[in-house]
């Protein structure tokens, strides 16, 4: 089926962020959310981030007003029955994710394409909350989704060919890589990347290097653009403990046990660059380290 029409669940930063390089891409957007505010604010950033592509030579003005003139937003969730497509990039907790497919179901019509954006959920679960698993599938941005050029496609145990046909055309239509990832705990990324960021926060707990040594060994010895710890805070700690509970669940492996000083800050609230404070403080002009 040719996609024309795509809604998105949830206008947070990836939501935001898949709605911006959608409308880019020529599709009609439908954002919803349970906040005006929260829209609004999505708008203003969607515009202001265009600006710097303009910047630097990579959009036109007129690109940006011809996609900004496609994005609509609405507090009401069953307006997106009517979409092709529809991306759900609500919070990463399952049972948030269930409730908005469950509500969606009556409203749909019968042609949509359900995915969701999860970077860690079982999508035959979430599929099965559905009228239509073989129409399901996980759709993986990577966060910032403007610049990142992966998007991994995930097939549930029923999702059919048309639908992961139908899903690739999108991911090439908008310049991006699809990466194609069987359905099991955090897909291929954040199946490697996360034990290597829980590594990085026990080798901090056992006092091996500090915040400082860690992210720069990993910087200069490894060739990461960010260390692992910096990394972290981008992410999001809270982000970085759920995906993590998820493989030590999922598959029962000790090697996938979180890490109690990530649990810690976590339930302290300093969850990284959103809260202002995680493995680095960010509340000054230069971020500093917390240990």
């Amino acid at each position: 089926m040719e996609i024309a029409s795509v809604g998105v669940v949830g206008a947070g930063q990836m939501g935001t962020g898949i709605a911006h390089v959608l409308a880019l891409a020529g599709y009609d957007v439908l954002l919803t959310d349970i906040s005006e505010t929260v829209l609004a604010r999505a708008l203003e950033t969607i515009a202001r981030n265009i600006d710097r592509q303009i910047a630097r030579g990579r959009v036109t003005a007129p690109e940006k007003e011809a996609a900004l003139a496609r994005i609509r937003t609405t507090l009401r969730l069953a307006d997106l029955g009517a979409c092709d497509l529809i991306i759900e990039a609500a919070t990463e907790r399952e049972s948030v994710k269930a409730r908005i497919f469950e509500d969606l179901v009556p409203h749909l019509a019968p042609h949509t394409i359900l995915t969701s954006n999860t970077s860690s959920i079982s999508i035959t679960r979430l599929a099965s909350r559905t009228d239509r698993p073989e129409k399901f599938m996980g759709f993986h941005f990577m966060n910032p989704v403007p610049v990142m050029q992966l998007v991994e496609l995930i097939r549930g145990i029923a999702t059919d060919e048309a639908t992961y046909q139908a899903c690739l055309k999108v991911v090439e239509r908008l310049g991006k890589t699809a990466a194609s990832a069987e359905d099991f705990p955090a897909f291929i990324v954040n199946r490697i990347l996360m034990p290597m960021i829980n590594e990085a926060v026990y080798t901090l707990y056992e006092g091996v290097g500090s915040v400082k040594s860690i992210d720069q060994s990993l910087r200069l010895g490894a060739n990461h653009p960010m260390g692992p710890l910096e990394l972290a805070d981008f992410i999001g700690l809270d982000t970085c403990l759920a995906i993590m509970n998820v493989l030590h669940e999922g598959l029962a492996d000790t090697k996938y046990r979180p890490c109690p000083l990530l649990v810690k800050y976590v339930e302290a609230g300093w969850l990284g660059r959103k809260t202002q404070r995680g493995f680095y403080d960010y509340r000054g002009e230069v971020p500093v380290p917390t240990r």
